[in-house]
C-alpha cells in the first residue's frame, strides 16, 4: 500500500493551488504520479506543488473519471485509514479500517457532485472534507452499534486531530472490550448494569427492560430516570472523554 500521507494539520491547510495548464493538458497517470511525488515533497518539509494533486481530485470529481478515482483511492486510502484509525469510536465499531476507507470514499464521491466542486478552492478544503468523512463513517457505524447516546458530538475534535503512521497508532488504541470495561467499572450495582447493558448492548427500549425486569424497577419511568442519570454519569467521565 501506498506511504500514507501524514503530516501537521497545519500544514495541510496553508495553500491555495492554481491549477495550470500544464497540469490540465498532463496523461492520466503522468498526472498521478507527479500529484504523488508532490505529496512526497510536501511530507519532507520541501517546496512543493498541490496544483497536480487538485487537478487529480478535479477529474475524479468534475468529470466523473473512474480511472482518476481509482488513482484517488490508491494515493489516499492510506490517509484516510489513519484518520479512521484516531477516531475514538473506531475500536467500539466493530468494523474494520477496510470496511471505513470505502465508506469515507463512497460518502465523500456522493458529497461532492460535479457542481459543488467550486466550492472547494485548494486541495486543503478536499483532504479537510475527506477527513471529515472518515471521522462521520466511524461515528455513525459505531453508534449504530448501540454506543449511540454514549458517544456525543462534542467529544469529537474535529479540527486538532494529532497524525501519525496508521500502523503505529493501532496498537494504542483501546479495544472493545476495554471500552466496557471502564463502564461497568462506574456502575454501582446490578440494576445499573441491567440498564446499560439492556439499553446500549441488547438495543432495548425502557418500556422492554421494565416488561422483562419487572422486579427490578417499580416503574418504567424509574428506567428513564436512571438511564438518563447513568448517561449523564459517563458523559462527565474523563476517562471516556480520554478515548476521543
Amino acid at each position: 500500500m501506498t506511504q500514507p500521507m501524514i503530516a501537521p494539520t497545519s500544514r495541510i491547510i496553508t495553500s491555495v493551488p492554481e491549477t495550470s495548464r500544464e497540469a490540465q493538458t498532463m496523461e492520466l497517470s503522468t498526472l498521478a504520479r507527479r500529484a504523488l511525488s508532490e505529496s512526497q515533497h510536501f511530507y519532507r518539509h520541501e517546496a512543493y506543488d498541490p496544483q497536480f494533486a487538485y487537478e487529480l481530485f478535479r477529474r475524479a470529481l468534475v468529470e466523473r473519471d473512474e480511472s482518476a478515482w481509482s488513482y484517488l483511492f490508491d494515493q489516499y486510502a492510506p490517509l484516510v485509514e489513519h484518520w479512521v484509525r484516531r477516531s475514538g469510536a473506531f475500536a467500539i465499531s466493530g468494523e474494520s479500517s477496510e470496511f471505513f476507507v470505502s465508506a469515507a470514499f463512497t460518502r465523500f464521491w456522493k458529497a461532492i457532485p460535479a457542481q459543488r466542486f467550486a466550492s472547494f478552492p485548494n486541495l486543503a478544503s478536499l483532504l479537510n472534507y475527506l477527513r471529515r468523512c472518515a471521522t462521520c463513517v466511524v461515528i455513525d457505524t459505531a453508534r449504530a452499534q448501540s454506543c449511540a447516546d454514549i458517544i456525543p458530538d462534542e467529544y469529537v475534535n474535529w479540527n486538532d486531530q494529532r497524525l501519525g503512521h496508521a500502523d503505529e497508532e493501532a496498537t494504542e488504541r483501546v479495544s472493545r472490550e476495554e471500552f466496557w470495561k471502564l463502564v461497568d467499572g462506574m456502575l454501582q450495582n446490578e440494576t445499573e448494569r441491567i440498564v446499560v447493558r439492556s439499553s446500549f448492548i441488547l438495543g432495548m427500549k425502557p418500556a422492554e427492560i421494565f416488561a422483562r425486569h419487572s422486579g427490578c424497577f417499580a416503574s418504567i419511568e424509574e428506567v428513564y430516570t436512571l438511564k438518563r442519570a447513568l448517561l449523564a454519569r459517563m458523559r462527565k467521565s474523563p476517562e471516556l472523554r480520554g478515548l476521543y
